[in-house]
């Protein structure tokens, strides 16, 4: 049977929140350093709706606290738009980004890590809006600062801007970002860390649209072990291993594999993002093409009015 050619819907990202897990500092030891400290903890775990109030009391706390354009607003800022970024709701956190960089241009200057930083968040909301001209030169911009310290700080605007080249069909340039990226980060935290599933995931799905399908599903598979082993079955990134795996089987003619994991992603999402994500949308959309494919018509108008709901939703927030 023809394979099917299903688009691959890599949106899987990668983002930086302002605070690490190291010892708390004595700012961090205060309420709203408090509030920051257990959203983290949520977020890493994929759990944005929970992180949300967190993030926005911690903000509100600060901006009472210090005024709206203080210097210790503006990773308060940061991080509450990438709350809101993973929550699909890109038109919300744009302005938070913004307001964060110019802050951080203001009181560090143009060339600082935290620069970089917001940079790279701004950038990669630019890609997921199909922004493409918008989003290339503050990536750039982003790698370009965190060069000279040459630690991982570099890998999330390595991975972004390889999502960009892929997402143009540029898989040339962005092949070596996310291999360069996933042995920064591989050297920096070992074999087994979660923060490479990233770059596995965005290099796998690279590497379908090269026709490199033996390494593409040696990649999300040992991406979904490593997401699934440090945080569990339920996690927004394995939801989206997933939909590229099963993609993948797609395009190999695996057809009854393939839809069991489009459901299966589909699940995942329902369950971390909730019914109307962004992300969920493209699982329904490669559904629905896998039941064209097979002439199962009934089944995809079924799945695709789902789709347009959520889009319907998601689009003008």
């Amino acid at each position: 049977m023809k394979a099917l050619k299903a688009s691959i819907y890599v949106a899987i990202t990668a983002l930086a929140l302002s605070l690490s897990f190291g010892a708390p500092s004595q700012a961090e030891q205060d309420e709203a350093g408090a509030l920051t400290l257990q959203m983290k903890q949520l977020y890493r775990a994929g759990k944005y709706v929970e992180a949300l109030p967190l993030a926005q009391k911690s903000l509100a706390l600060r901006e009472q606290e210090f005024g709206p354009d203080d210097a210790h607003v503006a990773m308060p800022l940061n991080d509450l738009g990438t709350i809101h970024y993973n929550l699909g709701q890109y038109a919300v956190a744009e302005p938070l980004y913004k307001r964060a960089l110019a802050i951080r241009e203001k009181t560090l200057g143009p060339n600082h890590a935290e620069v970089a930083m917001v940079l790279n968040n701004l950038g990669d909301l630019y890609r997921a809006e199909e922004r493409y001209a918008e989003a290339e030169p503050l990536l750039k911009r982003s790698i370009a600062i965190n060069e000279k310290s040459g630690g991982p700080s570099i890998v999330p605007a390595l991975s972004n801007l390889g999502a960009v080249y892929s997402h143009q069909g540029r898989y040339d340039q962005a092949i070596p970002l996310f291999k360069r990226g996933l042995a920064v980060l591989q050297k920096a935290l070992g074999p087994d860390d979660p923060e490479a599933t990233v770059l596995m995931n965005n290099l796998a799905d690279a590497y379908i649209n090269r026709h490199r399908y033996a390494d593409a599903e040696r990649l999300l598979k040992r991406s979904m072990a490593v997401t699934e082993k440090a945080f569990g079955p339920d996690h927004p990134d394995i939801g989206q291993a997933q939909n590229n795996l099963a993609a993948l089987y797609g395009r190999q003619g695996r057809n009854a594999e393939a839809e069991q994991l489009f459901k299966r992603s589909v699940a995942t999402f329902e369950k971390t993002l909730g019914p109307n994500h962004p992300d969920l949308a493209g699982v329904l959309d490669n559904l629905a093409g896998l039941y064209k494919y097979q002439g199962r018509y009934a089944d995809a108008q079924q799945v695709l009015k789902r789709l347009m709901a959520i889009r319907g939703k998601t689009r003008p927030i």
